[in-house]
């Protein structure tokens, strides 16, 4: 099972600094970089991999390490986050990687996580085994605990999965080499919400294993078996659901708010990306996001001037931007976003989810306000909200959670002009939607429900499907 050593700093790992922490090896040791420059990899003479070395992140937003690694690890920011990956081959791989932690730990006055690990500064001597190796798929498959023609596999033991970079560009590789990503975690290991958006859009699983129950897909609950190269639902007549999936028992009073909007821009020089986001976030919250990065742990301060920068040096190379934000820590919310460029014009397309408790039900009274909002300052196309009993921390268990029910559907102006007043207006025959905006060319917003109402769902189809039949005027 790869095991993680990460060194928390407040001081930046310089060269001088990284190089006698890669030394813990010895100097028989090779460096090698991957993943465009962003990993040094420790190999053997034989050509193992032995170590990842992933480049620092300097963290400055409030409660990343607290949410990635638990209150036990929670630090001040800023801090400098380096995260050493043990190769599970290797016996002496978790050892060295407590070294080169705890090297980096000692000589810049941090601390490392996880305690278990051992962090200590001395030199492991690694064995040769004789052999030599040859690298599948590319560097970043020398990572995977298995690698198969059709699949690569690669044992997971952290309390959260997170959409870190070394996940992205794993799941890349894989694709680019024509297999599946299996990611093995033991049952209390938990997703963070871009994880599992990372996860659903491509092909991947994740296999939850216990010893006493097997393996099951911790998104579907269902039940599966090795066979032929990789994790397949497990024989039989039809599909069988794990009993390890069942949910706890009774109810925790936890909910999750999800809103999934889209935006449409005029792609011009004055465009300023992440106004619907921050709108959304402070309408809901009070406050702006925190933090925004490509990647968990998000590292950056929000700013919208950035993001826009990134998005459109992205956008001259042909590429889609996707990133993560975040917020105050005492107040659970997150987002991912991607910005595409398709013949309409600078599409934002947003999922944000924040976590509620029965003490601090989620402010269902405020989403016309916010759909009024979006809609006449920030070109909102469509936007569903719904709620659903779940962690309010965002995470993801690996047992059942209620879907969610939705509560509102709105649309933007053009939205509502390319399909027709009329017909936009009756979209759901028993739920008359609220006008919002100008008279000319108003918004439509319709309430569906109150998150407790599964019929909510048949008016949201009902409404999908006339919309789907509409013809298009744009």
């Amino acid at each position: 099972m790869t095991q993680h050593a990460i060194a928390l700093t407040p001081r930046m790992p310089d060269p001088k600094t990284l190089l006698a922490a890669l030394h813990a090896g010895g100097p028989d040791l090779r460096v090698k970089r991957s993943g465009q420059g962003a990993v040094a990899q420790l190999h053997a003479e034989d050509g193992r991999l032995i170590a990842s070395v992933e480049a620092p992140r300097y963290l400055q937003v409030p409660g990343e390490t607290a949410r990635l690694l638990g209150p036990a690890a929670a630090t001040g920011t800023p801090v400098w986050w380096t995260e050493v990956r043990a190769a599970s081959v290797v016996p002496e791989a978790p050892r060295l990687a407590a070294s080169v932690a705890g090297r980096l730990a000692t000589l810049l006055d941090g601390s490392t996580w996880p305690r278990s690990a051992g962090a200590h500064t001395g030199v492991v001597t690694v064995a040769a085994s004789g052999e030599p190796v040859d690298a599948v798929g590319g560097d970043v498959l020398t990572e995977a605990d298995l690698v198969t023609t059709r699949a690569a596999t690669v044992l997971q033991d952290t309390p959260v999965l997170a959409a870190t970079t070394w996940l992205t560009e794993l799941l890349r590789t894989t694709a680019r080499t024509g297999r599946h990503l299996h990611l093995v975690t033991p049952p209390a290991t938990r997703l963070t919400l871009p994880a599992r958006t990372l996860l659903e859009r491509t092909s991947a699983r994740w296999v939850v294993s216990a010893p006493r129950t097997g393996c099951h897909d911790g998104l579907s609950g269902l039940e599966l078996s090795w066979r032929d190269g990789l994790f397949t639902p497990a024989p039989g007549p039809s599909p069988t659901m794990a009993d390890a999936y069942r949910p706890p028992s009774g109810p925790s009073g936890e909910r999750q708010l999800l809103l999934s909007l889209r935006t449409v821009h005029p792609a011009d020089g004055q465009l300023l990306l992440g106004g619907a986001l921050e709108c959304a976030w402070r309408t809901l919250t009070g406050e702006p996001p925190a933090g925004w990065s490509t990647a968990e742990p998000v590292n950056v301060p929000w700013s919208r001037r950035q993001l826009t920068d990134l998005a459109r040096n992205r956008a001259r190379r042909g590429s889609p931007t996707w990133l993560v934000a975040v917020g105050d820590p005492d107040r659970p919310a997150i987002a991912t976003q991607r910005v595409t460029h398709t013949r309409l014009g600078v599409e934002e397309h947003i999922t944000l989810a924040f976590g509620h408790t029965g003490d601090r039900p989620a402010p269902l009274d405020r989403l016309p306000h916010l759909a009024e909002k979006l809609a006449a300052q920030h070109r909102l196309a469509t936007m569903i909200t719904e709620l659903r009993a779940a962690r309010a921390d965002l995470t993801v268990p690996a047992h059942y959670e209620p879907p969610a029910l939705p509560v509102a559907l709105t649309f933007g102006p053009d939205a509502v002009a390319d399909m027709g007043l009329s017909r936009a207006g009756s979209l759901v025959p028993d739920t008359p939607p609220t006008r919002l905006g100008s008279a000319a060319r108003p918004a439509l917003h319709y309430e569906l429900g109150d998150g407790t109402d599964a019929a909510a769902w048949r008016r949201l189809r009902r409404a999908q499907e006339h919309v789907r039949a509409a013809p298009e005027r744009r």
